[in-house]
């Protein structure tokens, strides 16, 4: 399945089963009849289809959506031995943790606002018809401790740029992770199409904006008095990398 493109199913009863998966992140095969409301030798058949078409995964049946998004990749730096690998369902609470690190240290407004919508929703991917969103971690001994998110509208004239954002929690930066990441994600949007990958950050974020520069990106534009922060109104830096 190609996070660029739209869903479409054949029937209503595949697009049913999709959505409920989609919507949950990871579903047992077996509670499925319970919640769709198909005889079960139907199901089976939607399910077989669905798999085939590569909507739809089994990972021993638990079904979750098949949005492959890369390897894993092995890293040591600094005596620091790290993955970088596609995000699970497994590691939401992992996610959740390392974001809310991350804000609570440094101004980061669009990172706030990805965890309220990950609680929200309650899964990491996304792919509907008319957003997608993907999450590569980085673990240390299995514990998340850096993610890049990539926002992926569906809708036709933005379809080829995506937000993107990046962090680390604050015991593990200065190794190299977050640049890893960030290039990951770019990486990412490369290979999938896409042209440009932008971000935006309150201007107090002195951190974040050195970061994103140094690595090639651009301020296309600043919003004046964007944020309210502390009761002070702060300027958004908007940045992209143009690929």
């Amino acid at each position: 399945m190609d996070a660029i493109e739209r869903p479409t199913f054949s029937s209503d009863a595949r697009k049913r089963i999709y959505e409920y998966v989609e919507r949950h992140g990871t579903v047992k095969r077996h509670r499925l009849m319970d919640v769709v409301s198909i005889p079960s030798n139907e199901l089976e058949t939607h399910l077989e289809t669905l798999e085939t078409d590569g909507y739809i995964a089994d990972d021993g049946g638990t079904l979750r959506l098949a949005f492959e998004f890369g390897a894993v990749q092995e890293y040591a730096i600094d005596g620091v031995e790290f993955v970088i690998r596609p995000a699970h369902h497994d590691d939401f609470d992992g996610l959740i943790e390392v974001i809310r690190d991350v804000t609570a240290e440094e101004t980061y407004v669009v990172a706030e606002t990805i965890a309220e919508q990950l609680l929200y929703e309650d899964t990491v991917t996304r792919h509907n018809s008319v957003a997608s969103r993907v999450f590569f971690v980085a673990t240390v001994d299995g514990d998340v401790v850096g993610w890049t998110h990539l926002d992926l509208p569906q809708v036709e004239r933005v379809q080829e740029v995506a937000q993107q954002t990046v962090g680390v929690t604050s015991a593990y930066r200065g190794r190299g992770i977050g640049s890893k990441l960030l290039h990951r994600g770019i990486e990412w949007a490369e290979a999938n199409g896409y042209r440009k990958v932008y971000n935006s950050i309150p201007v107090v974020n002195e951190r974040a904006l050195e970061f994103l520069t140094i690595h090639g990106w651009d301020t296309e534009a600043i919003r004046r008095n964007h944020y309210t922060i502390e009761g002070e109104h702060v300027d958004d830096v908007m940045m992209a990398y143009e690929l």
